[in-house]
């Protein structure tokens, strides 16, 4: 057997929207790859696959992270959030994906789930009321057909909601 780093699979645990997951990997294999492939969560979309335009944002252990510039074996142990974990069912969409759908926060669709897991996680870090810190986080996340006001807007909308519970 050769000892090729690239012919050896690893194991790598972790928890994907809640679910305890072990898989073997290609210690070379991005998250998003994994995720996609191995995982069938192909809510998670990928753009410029260099960790610029953030498509690919998840939460790992709660914070944002471009999942194409993850390796897979860097999440071992890790708590890992896709777009998938927003919806309370499989028939009915999250809170954070109702404001979008209210407000006009899409088009396309191409940057939506990237967009959505950082709103998710400026939703629950608390620092969705301040539009121009929503819009600073959002720095990250290239969406080329909105504009931003209506995503910022319904993301502050469900902050403040948030807030108020």
């Amino acid at each position: 057997m050769s000892n090729d780093i690239r012919s050896q699979s690893v194991a790598v645990n972790f928890r994907v929207n809640g679910i305890d997951r072990q898989i073997s990997v290609d210690p070379r294999y991005a998250l998003s790859d994994v995720l996609r492939d191995q995982l069938s969560l192909t809510g998670l979309h990928l753009g410029c696959e260099q960790g610029v335009c953030g498509v690919c944002t998840i939460l790992i252990d709660g914070e944002p992270a471009v999942s194409c510039l993850t390796l897979a074996v860097q999440a071992e142990g890790c708590d890992i959030e896709t777009v998938e974990h927003l919806s309370e069912s499989s028939s009915e969409l999250g809170r954070l994906q109702k404001s979008f759908i209210k407000h006009g926060a899409f088009q396309c669709g191409f940057c939506t789930p990237g967009v959505l897991m950082m709103g998710q996680y400026i939703v629950k870090s608390g620092r969705g009321r301040d539009r121009e810190m929503v819009r600073e986080l959002l720095s990250g996340n290239i969406c080329r057909c909105t504009g931003y006001e209506a995503i910022i807007d319904a993301i502050v909308a469900v902050a403040t909601e948030h807030d108020n519970k």
